[in-house]
């Protein structure tokens, strides 16, 4: 599954227990007509994905859903639900088609050296 959505906070690493198990979120907002946050979790060497990216941007996110059961000391159980990331790709630099910035208009000066009694032969 796939979730798109602007990055609205991307949380710092947290470590667990002696094991080192580590967890990182982001929280994007969908672009819809009623707009969700979601908090989507990264976990041990999936963190260090959310290395290159920032608030503002616009990415997709390659998503699981998982669930468990949990039984409390009273007997209840409970049931969890979360998202976890494994892929997150920058939909900005996908819809600039790979093309490289081009120069600001003011960078380029208008041809003095022209000749308007030469013949051109370009058919266009």
């Amino acid at each position: 599954m796939e979730v798109e959505g602007k990055i609205k906070l991307i949380g710092e690493t947290q470590t667990f227990g002696s094991n080192g198990f580590r967890k990182r979120e982001v929280v994007i907002t969908t672009e819809e007509q009623y707009p969700q946050f979601i908090s989507i979790e990264f976990v041990q060497d999936k963190t260090e994905l959310l290395n290159n990216f920032q608030p503002g941007q616009k990415v997709k996110i390659g998503i699981n859903l998982r669930g468990r059961e949990w039984v409390n000391p009273q007997g209840e159980t409970k049931y969890f639900n979360s998202i976890q990331g494994w892929r997150i790709e920058n939909l900005q630099a996908a819809n600039a088609g790979g093309m490289p910035p081009a120069a600001p208009a003011d960078q380029f000066e208008p041809a003095t050296d022209l000749d308007e009694d030469e013949h051109d032969d370009l058919p266009f």
